[in-house]
C-alpha cells in the first residue's frame, strides 16, 4: 500500500503563515493558529506543504489502509480558508446553521474570511471536532 501523501514536516507553521501573500488570509491564519492551539492544547504542526494541524489521530479503513492525520487544522489557500476536522462531530450540524457564510466539502469547511463567520461558533466547532476526533475516531496505534 502506498504511503500517505500528507505527513508531518519540520517546517515551522508560524514561518509558513508569515509567508502567506494575501494579507487577510495571513491575518486570519494567525487567528486560527492561536484558536486551534488553545482549543486542542496541542502545538501546531505542518502536514505537507500547506496544512497546519493540531493533534494527531490514527485511522484504519475497512480496506486495510491506515495512517495518521491531524485531528483539526486549516490551510490558508489563495481563494479561501480550508478548515479540517470541524464538521465531523455530531454537534456540527446545528452549529454550522449558525456559523455564517461558508461552504462544505466532503470533509472540509470553507470560509472566505473569518469576518464572514461567528468566531465563537467556529471555536465551538473546533473544540467539538477535536474532542470527537480524539475520543471517538482515534484508533490506538
Amino acid at each position: 500500500m502506498s504511503a500517505n501523501k500528507t505527513a508531518p514536516t519540520a517546517v515551522d507553521p508560524r514561518e509558513f503563515i508569515a509567508a502567506v501573500p494575501h494579507p487577510i488570509r495571513r491575518t486570519d491564519a494567525e487567528v486560527l493558529l492561536e484558536m486551534m492551539e488553545e482549543v486542542s492544547g496541542q502545538p501546531p504542526t505542518m502536514w505537507g506543504p500547506t496544512i497546519v494541524g493540531f493533534g494527531t489521530y490514527h485511522y484504519r479503513y475497512e480496506s486495510g489502509r491506515e495512517g495518521d492525520a491531524g485531528a483539526i487544522g486549516f490551510s490558508p489557500r489563495s481563494t479561501n480558508l480550508a478548515l479540517y476536522g470541524l464538521t465531523i462531530a455530531p454537534t456540527a450540524g446545528p452549529l454550522l446553521a449558525k456559523l455564517g457564510k461558508h461552504k462544505r466539502g466532503a470533509s472540509c469547511l470553507y470560509v472566505n474570511k473569518l469576518a464572514d463567520v461567528d468566531l465563537e461558533i467556529l471555536t465551538q466547532l473546533a473544540r467539538d471536532g477535536y474532542r470527537y476526533m480524539m475520543d471517538v475516531v482515534h484508533e490506538p496505534s
